[in-house]
């Protein structure tokens, strides 16, 4: 997936995937991570989600990556924030209190530049990539976190019949992933009310990894 897709989706405000409440997934399973409050979550691939807002008002701190400075000017101007803004390496630091964001690419981000993380939460970014740089994601993810726990959550569906993203990950892909690393657990797995796009239908799961000690 070339980042001039998603690129050009914000340009164009072509932003469907963006929701206007928090996902209830991540509002009904939060407490599967077991985080006291000012624990620090990572979202990759966040964009200006409501998920963000959410975890704010709860009391945890978050970071997050997107490929899009439009998405991430538009999270700080949603809160009414005013970011401090600074080169980082090679990406963009838009800090405030209990909030880090960066935007560039997320291989450019190193677990010296994202800081000690928590837990991750995976809504749209495993699920926004193509077959081929999944593996590399999970294990870059794995890397800068410190194999911190997961909420994780995916789509499946049949993929010949509706194009991606979001893509269909299946609970195998996760394992091949994963389960080296972690105890993986299905929590929950729900319609997709209208199914993918319309055209077949698709479930949705969430999925807590936890660290194999």
């Amino acid at each position: 997936m070339e980042a001039s897709f998603w690129h050009g989706k914000w340009e164009r405000g072509d932003i469907g995937f963006h929701t206007s409440e928090a996902n209830p997934l991540l509002v009904k399973h939060i407490d599967a991570l077991q985080l006291p409050v000012g624990s620090r979550i990572f979202l990759p691939l966040c964009g200006k989600t409501k998920d963000i807002h959410w975890l704010l008002q709860r009391g945890y701190r978050v970071a997050g990556i997107d490929l899009s400075e439009i998405a991430i000017r538009a999270l700080f101007a949603d809160l009414d924030v005013q970011p401090h803004i600074r080169p980082l390496g090679k990406l963009l630091h838009f800090s405030a209190p209990d909030m880090d964001m960066f935007t560039g690419d997320f291989f450019a981000l190193s677990a010296e530049l994202s800081g000690h993380i928590d837990a991750v939460y995976d809504r749209a970014a495993l699920v926004a990539l193509p077959t081929a740089m999944r593996a590399a994601y999970a294990a870059h993810l794995m890397s800068i976190s410190g194999d911190a726990p997961q909420l994780l959550i995916t789509y499946e569906y049949d993929q010949t019949q509706a194009d991606g993203p979001p893509f269909a990950v299946l609970p195998e892909e996760i394992q091949q992933h994963y389960a080296n690393n972690y105890q993986i657990t299905m929590l929950e797995r729900q319609q997709v009310a209208g199914g993918m796009k319309g055209k077949t239908t698709a479930t949705e799961a969430v999925w807590h990894l936890s660290p194999v000690c």
